[in-house]
């Protein structure tokens, strides 16, 4: 749970910029990078996945691992609600309980508003996806 609540917390970070796509944790270590296109590398540019212009989530075998919506809802490959992504910049999980905030600096925050990472250039559905499905959750 607490990876989750973190990966949710990044991912919205990742909104601010629009040029470097580089996700880092709170000491500014580099832990992946998402190009335009949607391929989802790690920290030593190995590709781990696709996410493709409709927000369906692949690994590097293009198996289906889940689903980012337009409206900020990220689900699994099941279609299970794992949480959301809002427009003021906080993350909630499934039941809505709030675990993290991102603001406009790109840095992201949790629940008790300590830094736990930065996310540069990186659409936030994208970032997102890093976390729930590639980062996190291995």
């Amino acid at each position: 749970m607490k990876k989750t609540i973190l990966a949710i917390s990044i991912l919205l970070l990742v909104c601010v910029s629009t040029f470097a796509q580089k996700i880092e944790d709170s000491s500014r270590r580099t832990l992946g990078y998402i190009s335009s296109s949607g391929t989802v590398e790690d920290g030593s540019r190995r590709t781990l996945g696709y996410i493709d212009s409709n927000g369906r989530v692949e690994d590097s075998s293009r198996r289906t691992l889940g689903y980012i919506s337009d409206s900020g809802r990220v689900e699994n490959a099941s279609r299970t609600t794992l949480g959301y992504i809002n427009a003021n910049g906080s993350v909630e999980n499934s039941s809505r309980s709030t675990l993290g905030y991102v603001n406009s600096n790109g840095k992201v925050e949790n629940s008790s508003r300590s830094t736990i990472g930065y996310a540069e250039g990186v659409k936030m559905e994208h970032a997102a996806a890093f976390f729930f499905f590639f980062f996190y959750n291995k």
